[in-house]
C-alpha cells in the first residue's frame, strides 16, 4: 500500500458461520460463548473416519438465491452469496457505479468436497458428468458466480495464501483501491469446503486434531491451552467492503474501522511449521506503517489455530514485538478454523467486538500457555477497542498482520 492506506475503511460486512447467519446473530453468539462442535455429518466429509468440526446448519442457508443458480452452486458459492449480500446492503453499494466496484476472493482450491462428491457420483459413467464440473475446479468460479449476481464490473480475482487468504484478500482489496483501479472493493474469505481427503491429509501432517477429545467434541477446540492437539475445522465465510472513508460517508454509511497499517512476511518454507521471526517481522512492519508503538494496541485477535507449535510460535512473536498489554482472545475457539475464510472472519469478529464494546470469551482456555497475557477466558468482558491487531498465517510460510483503528 502507498501513503493513502490510512484512508481505507471497512464500511460493510457480512458473515455466516456455524453459530449464526448475519452479523447480529454471530456477534451475539460470540459474546455468549456459543459453539457447535460435533462429529462432522456433511456428505463427503467422512470415510471410515470421525473428524470433528463445526458445520453450518442447513436451515441457515437453504433456498438462498434464484433456484436455478443455487441448484448448480457449490456450498462455497452459496455462502459467498449470503455474505456479500449482507455486506452490500449495509454499505449501500447500489448507489455505486458497478465499473468502480471490485471483488477479491480469498482462497483457491476451496470446493474440494463438491469435486469429490461429483467424482464419486460419476465414476464409471464419466460421459454424463455435469458440465458445471468444468467451472467448479477453476479458481475463478466463485468470482464468476458472484459477479453474475451483483453489479461488479471492476477488478475480480482470487488470492491464494492458505489460511492467510482471507486477510490477504483484504490487503489486496486495499491495494486495488490505492492503485485507483476501483473505488470500492469487496474482500471475501471463501468457505474452504473440505472433503475427507483434505481432512485426512491435514490430520496426517499433524495439523488437525483431535484424538484426545474424540469422545467429547465440545472440548476439542482449545487454542493457546496446554492440552490442545491441533486445529478443529469450522465452516464459515465473511465479506468485507473496503473503500476510502469519504466514499462511504458521502453515502451516509458509518464505517467500522480504519486500516492503519499492515505487514506481510514470507518465511521461504513450503512446510506447515511456523516461524516466530516471520510473524514478528509482519507485526513490526504493521506497527511501523501504522506509526504505532506496541503498547498502543489494546486488543489482539491472533491466528490462534490450536496447534501446539503454532500457538507457541505466535506467543513468541508477540513477546518479541512487545505486544503484551492488550486483551487477547481466540475466535477459532468458538468457530473453529475456517482455513481460507479464517482471516476475513476474524477481522469481522474483531470489528464487531469493536462496535459492541465487548470481547468474546475463549472456549476451553483452562491452562493458557502464556498466563501473563490479558486473556479473555470463560466470560465476555466490557472493553472499548481503539487499536486492534489481527494476525493470520498460512502454510507456505505466509505471515500477515493488520492494524485497525476504531472510527470515531
Amino acid at each position: 500500500m502507498g501513503s493513502n492506506e490510512h484512508d481505507c475503511v471497512v464500511s460493510g460486512m457480512g458473515v455466516i458461520s456455524s453459530i449464526g447467519r448475519g452479523k447480529t446473530e454471530v456477534v451475539n453468539a460470540l459474546l455468549a460463548g456459543d459453539s457447535r462442535f460435533a462429529l462432522m455429518r456433511r456428505a463427503g466429509r467422512q470415510k471410515h473416519s470421525s473428524f470433528i468440526g463445526a458445520e453450518v446448519p442447513e436451515e441457515m442457508y437453504i433456498g438462498e438465491g434464484p433456484k436455478q443458480a443455487v441448484r448448480t452452486a457449490s456450498l462455497t458459492a452459496q455462502f459467498a452469496l449470503i455474505a456479500i449480500k449482507e455486506a452490500w446492503d449495509e454499505a449501500l453499494l447500489c448507489d455505486v457505479d458497478p465499473r468502480r466496484i471490485g471483488l477479491i476472493v480469498g482462497g483457491s482450491n476451496v470446493q474440494q468436497r463438491e469435486l469429490v462428491l461429483a467424482q464419486d457420483s460419476y465414476r464409471d459413467r464419466e460421459q454424463y458428468l455435469r458440465p458445471t464440473y468444468a467451472l467448479s475446479f477453476m479458481d475463478t468460479d466463485i468470482c464468476g458466480f458472484c459477479t453474475e449476481r451483483f453489479p461488479i464490473s471492476g477488478v475480480s480475482c482470487t488470492v491464494g495464501a492458505a489460511s492467510a487468504s482471507g486477510q490477504m484478500a483484504i490487503l489486496q482489496a486495499a491495494n486495488t483501491i490505492a492503485a485507483g483501479q476501483v473505488d470500492v472493493c469487496i474482500a471475501v474469505g471463501a468457505l474452504a469446503d473440505l472433503s475427507y481427503w483434505e481432512c485426512q491429509g491435514l490430520s496426517a501432517i499433524g495439523a488437525m486434531g483431535s484424538e484426545q477429545f474424540a469422545q467429547n467434541p465440545q472440548l476439542a477446540c482449545r487454542p493457546f491451552d496446554s492440552r490442545s492437539d491441533g486445529f478443529i475445522f469450522g465452516e464459515a465465510c465473511a465479506a468485507l467492503i473496503v473503500e476510502r472513508a469519504e466514499g462511504c460517508l458521502r453515502r451516509g454509511v458509518r464505517p467500522y474501522a480504519r486500516l492503519r497499517g499492515h505487514g506481510v512476511a514470507i518465511d521461504r518454507n513450503r512446510n506447515p511449521n511456523p516461524s516466530a521471526e516471520g510473524e514478528a517481522h509482519a507485526i513490526r512492519t504493521a506497527l511501523e506503517s501504522a506509526s504505532w508503538l506496541p503498547q498502543s494496541i489494546d486488543y489482539v485477535n491472533p491466528h490462534g489455530s490450536g496447534s501446539r507449535l503454532g500457538d507457541a510460535t505466535e506467543i513468541e512473536a508477540l513477546l518479541a514485538c512487545g505486544v503484551t498489554n492488550g486483551y487477547i482472545n481466540a475466535t477459532k475457539s468458538l468457530l473453529g478454523h475456517g482455513l481460507s475464510a479464517a482471516g476475513a472472519v476474524e477481522v469481522a469478529a474483531t470489528l464487531l467486538q469493536m462496535r459492541a464494546g465487548r470481547l468474546h470469551p475463549s472456549r476451553n482456555l483452562e491452562n493458557p500457555i502464556a498466563p501473563a497475557f490479558e486473556w479473555v477466558r470463560d466470560q465476555s468482558v466490557p472493553h472499548q477497542i481503539d487499536n486492534a491487531l489481527t494476525m493470520s498465517v498460512g502454510f507456505g510460510g505466509i505471515n500477515t498482520a493488520i492494524c485497525w483503528e476504531r472510527c470515531r
